[in-house]
């Protein structure tokens, strides 16, 4: 059921001549449609975003650990059969979050409370060994990746410290690498925006797991801005946590993902939320996935696919400009190879000479840019579209504006 996971490679740079585009010696790709990550809480329920996407985070569906698991040695495998077998039915990747501890594991049971009483303790290694290992030879066909915990560097979630999260993955790995090789062993993931927690964390962890050897294959983070910042404040923590994984010697070839995003959340500390619509929503969504290349990011999750509420600042749902810019991006992306160049105005080339394609962005002010020669058409994340005359200059702002030969099945805020 688990199809072969198509990574896409390093970018190169490419010069932009006055009007037409330069021929790349080597291009990257093709992004792969697992690039475009979603969170879907009722996936058990059956729920289908009406977005093209291609990877689940189980997270938030109510089959944690502690929920799978509410008494030592019985599984209520139900909800998680639901959730995994319509996962599969839409034909996306499923990453598993295998933590927190269930209350009757917990080593300090008043550690925590979310999805359960001592959900942030540190189990028994027992215990953890014998759910790894249930998952594994329950669903080995099923899953492609398991993440060892959430947001490890919050209290909320985790109360331990990084050297038993370290444990805690070293073991994960040989069960999950003995029951399926091919499966992704992904990181606990850290909150980057929440500065003094993620400096006391995450870098303990990296030099903890290099001491046993790198048991993963996947880094990630969760780098949510402030709720009044945007895009250019995740690209500011992308390579923050980038650094770190560098300095920390983390060895070449580990992928790194982002398995949460969204704007407006409020916090930390008494920064506000916001509600984020229209243009600024499209707009926000359709330069995460674009920095993703720009960035090095092979994956990230959006979270999530859900009814607006007072919690997140850009709501997904069909037709909300943020489900619009969702798929506009990937209908750019997906399966396109490319070859980004950063700049006061970013570049992503996705077609060629006869049939041009290209995606311009400003990251934080404006610039121009010469439309390419054989295009006739420009639209942007919200799906507004215009016709286009080669070598004409154009203004650049922080919406995305796509350059090309056809309308690619654009969608726009009516829905699609």
């Amino acid at each position: 059921m688990r199809r072969a996971l198509i990574a896409a490679v390093a970018s190169v740079s490419l010069g932009f001549g006055m009007v037409g585009l330069a021929a790349p010696a080597v291009a990257a790709g093709p992004v792969p449609n697992t690039q475009f990550g979603m969170h879907v809480p009722d996936i058990s329920l059956g729920v289908d975003p009406g977005v093209s996407y291609g990877a689940i985070r189980l997270w938030d569906s109510g089959i944690s650990w502690g929920k799978v698991q509410q008494t030592k040695g019985n599984f209520w495998w139900t909800g998680m059969d639901q959730a995994i077998g319509n996962a599969n039915t839409q034909n996306v990747k499923i990453l598993y979050v295998l933590g927190s501890t269930p209350t009757w594991a917990a080593s300090n049971k008043k550690q925590g409370t979310y999805p359960n009483k001592g959900a942030a303790s540190m189990p028994t290694m027992a215990a953890w060994k014998t759910w790894v290992k249930a998952v594994v030879d329950r669903y080995g066909d099923s899953i492609e990746s398991y993440q060892i915990w959430n947001e490890a560097n919050l209290s909320t979630f985790w109360q331990g410290t990084p050297k038993q999260m370290a444990q805690l993955t070293k073991e994960a790995y040989k069960i999950i690498k003995a029951g399926d090789p091919g499966a992704q062993v992904v990181a606990a993931s850290s909150t980057v925006r929440l500065q003094s927690a993620y400096k006391k964390f995450f870098p303990a962890y990296m030099k903890e797991l290099k001491k046993l050897g790198w048991p993963v294959d996947v880094i990630s983070a969760h780098t949510y801005p402030a709720g009044t910042g945007g895009p250019a404040d995740r690209a500011a923590y992308i390579s923050q946590v980038k650094a770190d994984i560098a300095k920390a010697g983390v060895p070449a070839g580990r992928a790194f993902w982002d398995t949460e995003i969204n704007y407006g959340i409020k916090g930390p500390g008494g920064t506000p939320g916001r509600s984020i619509g229209g243009a600024d929503a499209a707009s926000f969504v359709a330069r995460t996935y674009l920095d993703n290349l720009l960035l090095g990011v092979d994956r990230a999750y959006w979270y999530y696919w859900a009814p607006a509420n007072n919690l997140i600042g850009i709501t997904m749902q069909n037709g909300t400009p943020g489900a619009v810019g969702y798929q506009n991006v990937n209908s750019w992306l997906a399966n396109a190879y490319y070859t980004c160049t950063p700049g006061a105005v970013n570049v992503c080339q996705l077609g060629d000479y006869a049939k041009p394609e290209v995606v311009v962005w400003s990251a934080k002010t404006s610039g121009t840019f010469q439309v390419p020669v054989n295009a006739t058409l420009q639209c942007d994340a919200l799906g507004t579209c215009s016709e286009v005359s080669a070598g004409a200059t154009v203004t650049i702002g922080n919406m995305p504006l796509w350059f090309g030969t056809s309308s690619k099945n654009i969608a726009n805020q009516s829905g699609s």
